[in-house]
């Protein structure tokens, strides 16, 4: 039996510190950047050679915090109430055979730097330090198919909260980074299954926020600097 022996060839650097919040799918919010940053053995900037002809990448990378011995035939999508079952190979459940994430983000620019060539993406949906295991061109006329169906997913795709922050809160927040984070909070990033009322707190971009869901918006009660 042959031994496959995945090595990641990069890490990306994100405002994630803990999954909790992270947007579901990649280019959801848009604003989200992350720094792609190789490993010493990968940082010939010749084998970035001719991807700055493309503006968006694949991203096969490991889901790091969500390992798990045995393996489990059916997962409960977050969007459906978290009580449904659907087979994990029917969904984009973190919690895999082999732990493989793929996403789709936008390559912003190739920067060269004292740490060799970085990748600087936009849209993405990984936790601070993701390993990376390969970064591929997105094709659009392979990669687009305008006739996928889209199964479960089409009732829950345009699913938002509106978000409310009291002004002496949103002042806490750095300027660049408000957009971003009430987008990432109009995802919803409670389970499903929580009932409205209940306190959340997540940690983003050095930020601890505190909220709460109440019939459709998401209303943040706490803002607190961590660095």
């Amino acid at each position: 039996m042959n031994d496959y022996n995945l090595k990641p060839i990069a890490k990306i650097y994100t405002d994630f510190d803990d999954k909790f919040g992270i947007p579901r799918q990649s280019g959801r919010v848009e604003s989200i950047i992350g720094k792609i940053v190789f490993e010493s053995e990968y940082r010939n900037p010749d084998a970035l050679r001719g991807l700055e002809e493309f503006n968006y990448v694949w991203l096969i990378f490991d889901f790091s915090l969500s390992h798990r011995d045995k393996f489990s035939p059916t997962v409960r999508p977050p969007r459906l109430g978290g009580n449904k079952r659907m087979g994990v190979f029917a969904t984009r459940s973190p919690f895999r055979p082999n732990n493989l994430g793929l996403s789709s983000v936008k390559l912003e620019s190739i920067e060269n730097t004292d740490e060799g060539p970085i990748l600087i993406v936009s849209g993405v949906d990984l936790l601070n330090e993701t390993p990376i295991f390969d970064i591929k061109p997105y094709i659009p006329y392979a990669d687009c198919h305008t006739d996928a169906t889209e199964g479960f997913t089409e009732n829950t795709k345009d699913y938002k909260l509106d978000v409310s922050i009291p002004e002496k809160l949103f002042e806490i927040i750095p300027q660049e980074k408000r957009r971003t984070l009430i987008d990432c909070l109009a995802e919803d990033p409670r389970p499903s299954y929580t009932q409205d009322g209940k306190i959340f707190k997540m940690k983003f971009a050095g930020l601890d926020v505190t909220f709460y869901v109440k019939n459709g918006e998401l209303f943040v009660t706490d803002v607190i600097r961590l660095r």
